[in-house]
């Protein structure tokens, strides 16, 4: 369901919009001379409750030649498709652009050097401060746009979101503010600053010293089930819990009504519960264990196969098993290569 470009600054989508690889000015390219991404790989597969509402993209080229932005969002609510379509569309725009307005700021007007040599010349602490304020004011952008949209109505429609920017740095460090996380991991010179709202989540496969194939879990996931997500919603004086028939999902209700009950702790959108918190439910990794996902990209890699379609499928398979009686979810799935192969 994905295609992949090499053209500079041009974008190409799944058949249904659900996916989107982006090569930017100086981008180099993302596939094989078998069409096989050299990078990334993404999928979505559409669940059993309607039109597919998950968004994912890949952005090769971003802001600097060596950079590559990847993010995932799940839409939830009737206009949910429409909500995580629009964040993947203009999240990684905002973001560049708050990003450089940072590096301005930093810089001494008098310097005459480009804006690109700054990004990449900047300090690790440096770097990771502008890129957490970044996406700190980015994030409340995007919410601004969502809520100001003339023809979205996102009052009761929203999205999570999980971001990975991978950039050259040399910074290793956790971070929490406000209603994001930042983690930042050093990988063999190449930093990850990650940002998420809500529960979708990032994780990271490697080697052991021993050489074994380990699962290091990059996020947390942000549910109102975990107590200071819980304790924040009750003191604004929203109300957390769950209902007889589904006793394992919290969720958010209104202070005086048992609505809307959504079962996220953070998103973009959902207006009505902006006072009070907002929650999400998990997709793959519901069903399938972090040390599971990361086996089965390996050995996907290994094969040559698309990594982020082997996940999908066996998360439905799984799904299938552990709730024959449910409905399945969208499911997709996306996978960044952090070394060359």
């Amino acid at each position: 369901m994905g295609l992949c470009v090499s053209s500079a600054s041009e974008v190409k989508k799944g058949s249904e919009t659900n996916l989107a690889y982006v090569v930017g000015d100086g981008g180099s390219r993302v596939c094989d001379d078998e069409g096989i991404s050299t990078i990334a790989s993404l999928y979505s597969r559409q669940g059993k409750k309607g039109i597919n509402q998950d968004a994912a993209i890949v952005f090769q080229g971003f802001g600097l030649e060596d950079a590559l932005f990847c993010g995932v969002f799940d839409g939830h609510g009737r206009n949910g498709h429409i909500v995580s379509r629009l964040v993947r569309d203009t999240l990684p725009s905002l973001l560049l652009l708050h990003r450089a307005d940072y590096a301005y700021d930093s810089s001494d007007s008098d310097d005459m050097c480009s804006m690109d040599d700054k990004m990449s010349s900047a300090s690790s602490v440096e770097l990771f401060d502008e890129w957490k304020e970044a996406i700190i004011t980015a994030f409340k952008a995007m919410d601004k746009e969502l809520r100001l949209h003339p023809k979205l109505n996102a009052f009761h429609s929203g999205t999570t979101a999980v971001t990975i920017i991978k950039q050259v740095t040399n910074i290793s460090q956790n971070n929490h503010r406000s209603q994001l996380w930042f983690i930042v991991s050093c990988t063999q010179g190449r930093d990850l600053i990650i940002s998420n709202l809500g529960d979708s989540r990032a994780v990271m496969g490697t080697f052991s010293e021993e050489g074994l194939l380990k699962a290091v879990q990059l996020t947390t996931d942000l549910k109102p089930s975990v107590p200071q997500e819980a304790e924040r919603i009750r003191k604004s004086n929203g109300r957390v819990f769950a209902l007889r028939d589904e006793p394992d999902i919290q969720r958010v209700w209104l202070p005086d009504t048992n609505f809307p009950g959504l079962a996220m702790a953070r998103a973009f959108g959902d207006f009505e519960l902006k006072n009070y918190g907002v929650i999400a439910t998990p997709q793959v990794w519901d069903v399938l264990t972090n040390e599971q996902v990361v086996k089965i990209v390996w050995l996907s890699f290994l094969r040559g196969e698309e990594a982020s379609k082997a996940v999908v499928k066996a998360a439905v398979r799984a799904w299938r098993r552990k709730y024959p009686s449910y409905r399945a979810d969208d499911c997709s799935a996306a996978c960044i290569l952090l070394e060359d192969r």
